[in-house]
Parts: structure tokens; sequence; C-alpha cells
């Protein structure tokens, strides 16, 4: 494959936090439009997976949180052609800091149950948002170490 050719999906994390029954989502601003998401964001270079997970939750929503496993890992082509991989993973919330700042387009972040979650489709940043909260309710559960990151 030459160097014009060369495929470069973005690789990103989510974190499924649940508490009450309800689970942990982001409203965004999207090109205009306010979805919704789980707390997700791009792997940064010298971070693992799970590193990246607990980063973009807390920039994201002002919680610290513990993760248990790895839900699922997905590949998804968005409308305009980029590519995604998704690692998607289920964790616990520890503690709140209210007054971190948000990341830019990050409106709020709020808990849903994952009914008010499916009745909200149309919202969604992506299919991804649902296809992980479902595989989740299934109890879709991997270790986390089967996520692996050579030095």
């Amino acid at each position: 494959m030459n160097a014009s050719r060369t495929w470069h999906p973005h690789v990103t994390v989510a974190s499924l936090v649940a508490r009450d029954g309800q689970l942990l989502l982001v409203e965004e601003r999207i090109d205009g439009r306010l979805v919704l998401n789980q707390p997700a964001g791009h792997l940064e270079p010298g971070e693992s997976l799970a590193q990246a997970a607990v980063r973009e939750t807390l920039e994201e929503t002002g919680w610290h949180i513990r993760l248990h496993a790895l839900v699922g890992m997905y590949q998804w082509t968005a409308p305009g052609g980029r590519h995604y991989l998704r690692f998607a993973f289920a964790g616990e919330a520890l503690h709140h800091d209210p007054e971190r700042p948000l990341d830019a387009g990050i409106e709020r972040a709020l808990w849903l149950t994952p009914d008010a979650l499916q009745a909200q489709a149309a919202r969604h940043r992506s299919p991804l948002v649902w296809r992980t909260v479902a595989d989740w309710q299934a109890g879709r559960r991997c270790p986390l170490e089967l996520l692996g990151q050579v030095e």
C-alpha cells in the first residue's frame, strides 16, 4: 500500500459508568446539534486504552472512575467516511469534582436510565452509543487483562 492510501482509523475509548440504575452521559454540541454520548474520546500518545477512558471521563464529566471490564471493541465508518475503532469499558463512579471545567463542546454531564437513553435515540452521537449500552446490558464483560500494552 502506498503512503497516499495508508489507512488511519481513529482510535477512541468510551466509559459506561452505572450508578443507581442510571448511566453517566454527556450532552455535547457537534456541528451545532446537541447530542448524547458516553464520556468518550481519542487515545493520546503514551497512554493505554484504559488510561484514556479514565482521563476522558474526568475531562468530560468531572467524575473520577475505576474501570472493571472491557465491554467491547467496535469498528464503525461514519457517514463522512471516517473510520473508528472504539474500545468501550465498564466502570464505577468514585467521586465527582463539580468545580472542574468540562472539555470544550461538552454542555453537561447527566445520568439517564438505559430506557431514557434509548428513547432519545435520535440524539445519539452515533450508533455506537446504544450498541455499547445494549452489550453492557446483556452482561458482556471481558477482563481488562485482555488488552495488553507492550513497552
